[in-house]
C-alpha cells in the first residue's frame, strides 16, 4: 500500500503549476518537435523524432506522476508551533556532536531538499526524528554509517 505523500500549500502549489506547463506549453513544444521531424520524411533513422518521442514519453509519465501526487497528497502547514513533538511540518534544529547546528523543516519526499533545510519524513535522519522532542538523543542509521544527534528545538 503506497504511502500518503506530504506536501506544503507552496510545494503544492509549485505541483500544480509544473503539471499546468506540462499538459499546456511542453505537450504543445514535444507536438511541434514531432511534427517537424515528421516532415524530414524517413521516421526510422531520424534521431529528432526519436528524441522528441522520447521526451514525450518522459513528460506524459511526470503528468501522470504529479496527477496522483496531488490526488492524494495531504497538505501540511509548516512551523504551526502546536506541537513540541516532530512530526511532519515541525522545524527542527538538530546538533550532531562536534558540529555546528543545523535547522530543517520536515517535508514529504516531494519537497525534499536538504541542501534548502527541507529534510524528507522518509530520509534515514528524518524517520529518526519523527515522534521525538527537544532534548532527545536520537540514533541515525544511515547508508554512509550511524551517527548521533541531539534535537536542540522543535517549532
Amino acid at each position: 500500500m503506497p504511502t500518503t505523500p506530504f506536501l506544503t500549500r507552496e510545494g503544492y502549489a509549485k505541483l500544480q503549476e509544473e503539471l499546468e506547463y506540462l499538459r499546456t506549453k511542453k505537450r504543445e513544444e514535444i507536438a511541434q518537435r514531432l511534427h517537424e521531424a515528421m516532415e524530414g520524411g524517413e521516421l526510422i533513422e531520424n534521431a529528432e523524432y526519436e528524441a522528441a518521442k522520447n521526451e514525450q514519453a518522459f513528460v506524459e509519465g511526470r503528468i501522470k506522476e504529479l496527477e496522483y501526487l496531488l490526488a492524494s497528497a495531504k497538505i501540511i502547514e509548516e512551523s504551526g508551533g502546536h506541537s513540541h513533538i516532530v512530526q511532519v511540518g515541525s522545524r527542527v534544529t538538530i546538533q550532531e556532536e562536534g558540529m555546528e547546528p543545523e535547522v530543517y523543516t520536515i517535508v514529504g519526499a516531494a519537497e525534499a531538499n536538504p541542501a534548502l533545510g527541507r529534510l524528507s519524513n522518509e530520509s534515514p535522519l528524518g524517520k529518526a526524528l519523527l515522534n521525538r522532542k527537544a532534548g532527545d538523543s536520537v540514533q541515525v542509521d544511515a547508508p554512509q554509517g550511524s551517527f548521533r544527534v541531539t534535537i536542540l528545538k522543535v517549532e
